[in-house]
């Protein structure tokens, strides 16, 4: 985890709102605008990180600004090293041990989940997904079968209420999934 470092996620139904907001959200503090993406339905999402503070100001500007567009948003404190290194982006791992996928609804529920998870066991996320199709999201994860068991199960109940696809755990991952989630 990273002591007073946090992420903060919005998620908007109109593109020029969502554009107007994270404008706002960069001119109020000291953040970092990692990402902003269109997804599906003209939905749009922006992703910050920076100290704690300055991302609960950050977001508290841009939902003010988005106003009724507001689908989703949230702020992980001292989020986990993890979800930084895997956010729209695979961490390539050599074996797959067991493997767990948590589909959500939502593109940003799965950050919640990825935080949740990588939090509460011993696994390793392989990829966290804010822009699926059809402006879902996903995270994936390894490791021994009782950890992304309970990874899984922690993630999960991260994940607000309504927003949740599915999840999956695959206690013995076939060699030839690592081309498609390992690498």
């Amino acid at each position: 985890m990273l002591a007073n470092y946090a992420v903060g996620l919005l998620e908007v139904s109109s593109i020029a709102k969502g554009i107007e907001a994270a404008d706002a959200m960069c001119k109020v503090a000291s953040v970092t605008l990692v990402k902003t993406s269109v997804i599906a339905r003209g939905k749009y999402t922006i992703l910050i990180s920076g100290p704690v503070g300055e991302v609960e100001s950050s977001l508290r500007a841009g939902t003010e600004i988005a106003k009724d567009t507001v689908i989703h948003h949230f702020i992980i404190r001292n989020v986990h090293q993890q979800v930084l290194d895997t956010l729209e982006k695979r961490k390539p791992v050599e074996v797959l041990d067991a493997l767990g996928i948590i589909e959500t609804k939502e593109a940003i529920a799965a950050v919640q989940a990825a935080d949740a998870a990588a939090k509460a066991a011993n696994v390793r996320l392989l990829e966290t997904k804010v822009s699926a199709g059809g402006g879902k999201g996903f995270v994936t994860m390894t490791g021994e079968v009782g950890a992304v068991r309970s990874a899984v199960a922690a993630g999960i109940a991260a994940v607000p209420k309504g927003m949740l696809v599915t999840h999956v755990i695959i206690p013995q991952a076939d060699k030839q999934l690592l081309a498609a989630v390992g690498r």
